[in-house]
């Protein structure tokens, strides 16, 4: 099969885009990768169940973790699923579109390949230009988790994305760089608390602001380990976002207590003979100079939470180029957006996580 690329990297706001070879592989069966504003996604009709399954066999992604179906508007909802709160409808109203996925009790129409077998569905409905004009000429909703294989960081670049995933589908929709980086924030509402089960660029913060509450599930910071156990949102249950080398955080509130922890590591290293690369926030890479260290990659700045989140998951693809054996990556604050930041890190460590609460002499 001959890949299709659309170049729409410089397309101007408003601007409409010829994607008719895209539309035309969606309705038969075939497969997509399309920017949204989070991260690309590897897309499919979401309503047809053989093209479903396409992602799953293309990305070696596990049968029972579910999708999200990304729709146009309002009325695609409807036709896929049933608002069944007030407070479902809140959390539409204020946050769609954009970077929040809102699980909701899925109709007859959905086919258990998009689900896991649950009797829930997630929905989005991105505001990405290309994204939503894509799914409203489709005029079904678009199953599409992150284009990348399973377990590895998500692709923010059509250039990050792995050579063989792309040859897998039928057409390469480029849209530049991701404006988000980070995957949506997943909520759902449990005895009427707005939950979320995925952090992302929707916040805790923000969702109690509209909703007057709102909680953090459990597993955010652990791993489920039943394997036999259920999940209604995709980045819960399996190694998530990692890269082959091994990769370890460390993180303090205190930036002086997490440099001097770093520095710690970085010595403890060096004793056993690893090779270490470290990821730092900007304000603290000189401090690591004189260490012995293979390199440094440049997170971004401490206060510019989207910054770090629009650069985290190309440096995790970066770094296996360096051959390490070790990777010391730095934590953000567990705030706003830094609570999803820390939610990909520490997966992508496979929760090798250290939290200095004190100073260490």
């Amino acid at each position: 099969m001959e890949t299709i690329y659309l170049d729409f990297r410089n397309h101007e706001n408003g601007e409409k885009k010829d994607l008719t070879k895209a539309v035309e592989a969606l309705q038969n069966g075939e497969l997509v990768i399309m920017p949204t504003e989070t991260v690309y996604g590897l897309g499919a009709d979401g309503l047809q169940s053989k093209a479903v399954r396409k992602i799953f066999e293309a990305k070696g992604r596990k049968q029972d973790n579910p999708l999200i179906l990304h729709v146009a508007d309002r009325n695609m909802i409807d036709q896929v699923a049933v608002v069944t709160s007030q407070m479902e409808e809140k959390l539409i109203q204020a946050f769609m579109p954009g970077p929040l996925t809102i699980i909701l009790q899925k109709k007859e129409c959905v086919p258990d390949e998009v689900t896991a077998g649950n009797d829930t569905v997630g929905i989005r409905m991105p505001s990405d230009e290309i994204a939503h004009q894509l799914i409203q000429e489709l005029g079904r909703p678009i199953a599409a988790p992150s284009a990348n294989l399973s377990g590895k960081p998500s692709g923010t670049l059509m250039e990050d994305i792995d050579q063989g995933l792309k040859q897998k589908v039928a057409v390469l929709i480029d849209g530049g760089q991701s404006r988000i980086g980070l995957e949506s924030t997943v909520v759902k509402v449990i005895d009427g608390i707005p939950t979320i089960l995925r952090p992302g660029r929707v916040t805790l913060e923000e969702i109690q602001k509209v909703c007057g509450k709102g909680e953090i599930d459990s597993h955010i910071f652990q791993q489920i380990q039943k394997q036999d156990e259920k999940v209604e949102s995709p980045g819960m249950k399996y190694r998530h976002y990692a890269p082959k080398t091994k990769c370890r955080m460390i993180y303090s509130q205190d930036p002086v207590w997490m440099v001097q922890g770093m520095k710690s590591e970085i010595q403890k290293a060096n004793q056993e003979g690893k090779k270490i690369l470290v990821l730092a926030l900007s304000e603290d890479l000189e401090k690591y100079r004189t260490e012995k260290i293979e390199d440094i990659l440049d997170m971004g700045k401490r206060e510019n939470l989207e910054e770090v989140s629009n650069r985290i998951f190309t440096l995790l693809r970066k770094v296996d180029h360096y051959g390490a054996d070790l990777v010391l990556i730095e934590g953000v604050r567990k705030e706003e957006l830094g609570l999803a930041i820390m939610n990909r890190l520490i997966r992508a460590c496979e929760y090798d996580y250290r939290e200095i609460e004190k100073r260490e002499e």
